[in-house]
């Protein structure tokens, strides 16, 4: 028994060390241009349909289908999706053609995918694909309206989607309040922390700060997060209360017109799960 353990332990330290040269040698070519091998690629695949499959599981499907509902899909799915996944004789935007993995046409999505799990995909995306977590872009009724037009899809011919492509052109898939969230928060709700620091990443807040408790890269764009709970002032000029964090995350320039932090389109829901979370960096 010494023995295996002692074998088992020098194969666990060698798969370290090789992993470790690995990483440190950069042979794995990480470009774009390069694809992944196809064993890799099928493990992903799998690793991503099994994620899918478990998440959704309990997941209620409304009524689906209704005239109305499907044309506000077609909208939606022109407006956010056609440009990386296509559609029946549309090609992709330069973007999703470049993409590695390449975004795949959801023209057949509904045959290999059941409602609530293309629900569960809109909604949450898929990590390190490019693959957007709408949730925090769209409301709940447009994600299941997004799910009906895909039910739809496979029976459109090129004509009919290009037809739908002109009708909505410069129509936009925004919801019809602009502070109406996906996962519809009750009126009076308190705010969630938890949430917040998951909005933090769809906002992009992490590509420019360093937030205790949310991945990202070694930044210094924007000043450092920790600790802002102690600070007593935002932007240097107004009280640091809820409030105000606020008002900071939804309109930077309302509080310095000279600030470099950009509007990011925060909802009012998001801002205060957002500014709820950075009440807790103390």
């Amino acid at each position: 028994m010494t023995k295996i353990l002692s074998t088992l332990l020098v194969l666990a330290i060698a798969a370290v060390v090789g992993a470790a040269g690995f990483i440190w040698s950069g042979w794995y070519d990480i470009s774009a241009t390069a694809q992944h091998t196809q064993p890799v690629y099928s493990l992903l695949q799998k690793t991503m349909h099994r994620s899918v499959r478990l998440r959704s599981e309990k997941i209620d499907v409304p009524p689906l289908g209704g005239a109305e509902q499907v044309d506000r899909g077609a909208l939606c799915f022109i407006t956010k999706c056609a440009q990386c996944h296509g559609g029946p004789g549309y090609a992709q935007d330069e973007i999703g053609r470049s993409m590695q993995p390449l975004p795949g046409p959801l023209v057949d999505a509904s045959k290999r995918w059941e409602p609530q799990q293309l629900y569960w995909i809109t909604a949450n995306g898929i990590k390190m694909s490019g693959m957007p977590a709408w949730r925090f872009r769209l409301p709940d009724s447009d994600l299941w309206a997004l799910v009906a037009f895909m039910e739809r899809l496979p029976g459109l011919s090129a004509e009919e989607f290009t037809a739908l492509v002109n009708r909505h052109r410069d129509a936009r898939c925004e919801a019809a309040n602009a502070d109406e969230e996906a996962e519809g928060a009750p009126s009076g709700a308190s705010a969630d922390p938890e949430r917040g620091k998951l909005a933090l990443t769809q906002f992009a807040c992490n590509a420019c700060h360093l937030i205790p408790g949310v991945t990202g890269s070694r930044v210094h764009v924007g000043p450092p997060l920790a600790g802002i709970a102690n600070r007593k002032l935002i932007a240097g000029s107004v009280p640091n209360t809820p409030q105000q964090m606020v008002r900071w995350l939804r309109d930077p320039r309302s509080i310095d017109p000279f600030t470099a932090m950009p509007d990011m389109q925060v909802g009012e829901r998001d801002a205060r799960d957002i500014a709820a979370y950075l009440a807790t960096l103390h």
